[in-house]
């Protein structure tokens, strides 16, 4: 592979500088449990990774190459109209935590992520941690306004045995009462209740 110098330069080792999107690139966020199994369905075919200290990762993609994703939690940061859009960028020689590090290092020969390739590793992680897309808009439990992001966190038992599930948007499925994380629903029962068998 030919070695070529980046079109911007990472900021010096002193502090995470905020660098603009849309300019010399777009960036794709992903939530850590997403991003966790995106990163390694791409494996090598990644480019470059920021990782926040609370765990979300960050891809590098060329500018307006992703304009109409719709995953739960996934967010494309690129330069809008009327506003510019910044990004936290720590330094190449940041390699590891618990601050803004590169989670995979830059270089010349690793900066950009295909979108595409991308694209289909955050569905296919969305899909495993998620299960299926409800169609439709449901309603979070928490801020009780419809979402077109749903996040199933809990299935509610009745008794005729059958679960209704309990959906979140993406703001407040951390915040479900039992504390925890949002489960997965890949139990068998959830995935028969879900349709998914």
């Amino acid at each position: 592979m030919m070695t070529r110098t980046l079109p911007w330069t990472p900021p010096p080792a002193v502090d995470v500088e905020a660098l603009p999107v849309g300019r010399w690139w777009d960036a794709v966020r992903a939530p850590s449990n997403i991003g966790e199994r995106a990163l390694k369905t791409l494996g090598d075919e990644t480019g470059a990774v920021i990782q926040d200290m609370y765990g979300t990762l960050y891809w590098l993609i060329a500018v307006g190459s992703a304009t109409s994703w719709h995953l739960r939690g996934v967010r494309v940061l690129t330069e809008l109209a009327d506003e510019r859009t910044y990004l936290g960028v720590p330094p190449a020689s940041w390699t590891t935590g618990p601050k803004s590090h590169w989670r995979v290092p830059l270089g010349p020969n690793r900066y950009l992520t295909h979108p595409w390739r991308l694209r289909e590793a955050l569905a296919e992680a969305d899909r495993a941690e998620y299960g299926p897309m409800p169609e439709g808009r449901q309603l979070c439990y928490h801020c009780q306004l419809p979402t077109s992001e749903p996040i199933p966190v809990d299935v509610e038992a009745r008794g005729n045995g059958v679960g209704k599930t309990i959906y979140a948007c993406p703001t407040h499925a951390p915040l479900y009462p039992t504390g925890k994380r949002p489960r997965t629903l890949t139990s068998a029962a959830a995935a028969e209740h879900e349709g998914r068998r």
